[in-house]
């Protein structure tokens, strides 16, 4: 359920996704308390990276342009056959003019080099801007390079799913943490960006970028609850201070299962 709600989220922003960014997780500290009479507080300090999917899109079709040579230049073997003879005065002449297009050509790539980056600033400026207005964000700062300073908290009662982040007008697609409300008194919780899932197409997260999001993971994630704890999947299991019980999980680049944990209300 929760995967399917997953591709719920993920498939209603792919759009606004595939035309700019996705939030992921960088070093940080979060924790979630839930009580057993649905009560909830969830915290996340730390730093949020922005990557830009239009660049990995990029880099997925540069295969198509590159590589072994092709066409009419090319044998079977897919090797550039050699030019005769006659041609190598032609091509020997035209070496200065190559040599001051492609000078021109490099001056263009650092020019669109520089529009880019420079729109993916103002970008990103523009989603700490639609984060401040979102209840719950304390501190939203951008420190420049796609990385933002994020202090956020809130607190409510699971009467329904929540997810975070999820602001449309911040285009924030990829879900750090899901908590799925059940009919049968269960909250199911799973934390898809606090690991490297990017190839767990089952839970919809084989995206451009999942790699790239995951090699920047230095966080811890608290889970402290008095309600039931039906099953959860860190291997060293709760901690049980007094009534509570606590399961703490750390996130880097080499872990490769999500938090996840289903808890059951007293009512």
């Amino acid at each position: 359920m929760t995967g399917r709600l997953l591709r719920i989220v993920i498939g209603a922003l792919l759009p606004l996704a595939l035309a700019s960014c996705v939030l992921t997780p960088g070093k940080f500290v979060s924790k979630l308390t839930i009580d057993a009479d649905r009560s909830f507080t969830f915290s996340y300090v730390g730093e949020v990276i922005a990557i830009d999917i239009s660049d990995e899109l990029g880099k997925g079709m540069g295969g198509a342009f590159s590589g072994e040579p092709s066409g009419p230049g090319a044998d079977d073997d897919g090797k550039a056959e050699p030019k005769p003879t006659l041609w190598k005065s032609a091509a020997q002449d035209s070496g200065t003019k190559d040599r001051t297009d492609n000078d021109t050509d490099k001056v263009d790539e650092k020019a669109k080099a520089a529009a880019k980056k420079a729109s993916a600033e103002a970008r990103n400026k523009a989603i700490a801007e639609a984060l401040t207005k979102e209840a719950g964000y304390r501190k939203v700062t951008y420190l420049g390079d796609g990385k933002f300073d994020i202090d956020y908290q809130i607190s409510g009662t699971l009467t329904h799913s929540f997810v975070f982040p999820y602001n449309v007008d911040a285009e924030a697609v990829f879900p750090f943490v899901i908590v799925e409300v059940r009919a049968n008194n269960t909250v199911r919780l799973k934390a898809p960006a606090f690991a490297n899932e990017g190839s767990d197409k089952n839970m919809g997260m084989d995206m451009p970028g999942a790699d790239q999001a995951s090699s920047k993971l230095d966080g811890v994630f608290t889970l402290d609850t008095n309600a039931e704890i039906v099953s959860q999947n860190n291997e060293d299991g709760p901690a049980t201070p007094g009534a509570r019980k606590t399961v703490t999980w750390k996130a880097t680049p080499l872990s490769k299962t999500a938090p996840m944990a289903v808890l059951r209300f007293a009512k």
